[in-house]
C-alpha cells in the first residue's frame, strides 16, 4: 500500500473530478476496491484511516487526452508513476508507467508486472525468462498486503519482445505487464507537493 499519492488531473478531469466522482474512483482503485464496493462513498476517510495520504492537483497544462490523470505513488521502497486516461464507460487505459527508482540502472530493459500475491506467480515469470535465456540483472517484489496485489520490478540483460509479453499475460495470476520508461527527475508540481507532505 502506498504511503503518499499525488494525483494530477488534466483537461476536463481537472474541472469536473469532484462533481463526477473521479476522485472517489481513483482512490477506490488505489485501495483495490471492487467497482460495486459499498464503501466507495467513504473511501477518502478509509484511506486516511489506513495511513495513505492522497493529494489532488489540478493542472492547467495541455494533455494529449482531455481525461488524463497522473498518479505518483510513494512508499519507503521508492516511487511509481502511472499515467492513465478515461476512455468512457468506466474503463481506463494505462498510457505510461515510470519507476524513478535508482536501484534500476536505466541502461537495461525493464518491466513492471502487476500480479496477485499468490504462490508461484514470481516463479512462473522467472521460469519463463529462464526458458527464453533472458538473464535478470535486478528484481524487486513488493505487495500491498498478504493475498492482495503485488508488483515485480525486473531489469533484464536482453530486450523483451511483444511475444514474451503476451506469454506473460497467459501466466496464472498476472494482471498487467508494462515496459518501464526511465526519466530524469525534474522539479514539478508533483514533486513540490510531495516534499510538502
Amino acid at each position: 500500500m502506498p504511503e503518499t499519492v499525488i494525483v494530477t488531473l488534466y483537461g476536463s478531469f481537472a474541472k469536473t473530478y469532484k462533481g463526477h466522482g473521479t476522485d472517489l474512483a481513483i482512490v477506490s482503485g488505489i485501495l483495490d476496491f471492487d467497482t460495486a464496493d459499498e464503501r466507495i462513498p467513504n473511501v477518502m476517510n478509509i484511506a486516511q484511516e489506513m495511513g495513505v495520504r492522497i493529494s489532488f492537483v489540478q493542472s492547467d497544462e495541455n494533455a494529449e487526452h482531455p481525461n488524463t490523470a497522473r498518479l505518483v505513488l510513494r512508499d519507503k521502497q521508492g516511487a511509481l508513476e502511472v499515467v492513465g486516461i478515461s476512455i468512457g464507460g468506466g474503463s481506463v487505459e494505462i498510457r505510461e508507467v515510470n519507476q524513478p527508482d535508482p536501484k534500476l540502472s536505466g541502461s537495461k530493459p525493464a518491466m513492471l508486472i502487476l500480479h496477485e500475491d499468490k504462490h508461484g506467480a514470481v516463479a512462473d515469470v522467472t521460469s519463463l525468462l529462464a526458458e527464453r535465456r533472458i538473464n535478470i540483472g535486478y528484481m524487486e517484489v513488493s505487495r500491498w498486503g498478504k493475498g492482495q496485489s503485488a508488483i515485480m520490478a525486473i531489469e533484464v540483460d536482453d530486450s523483451v519482445d511483444d511475444e514474451l509479453i503476451r506469454h506473460m499475460y497467459g501466466l496464472p495470476h498476472i494482471k498487467e505487464v508494462w515496459q518501464v520508461n526511465r526519466y530524469q527527475h525534474k522539479i514539478t508540481e508533483e514533486a513540490k507537493a510531495c516534499s510538502a507532505l
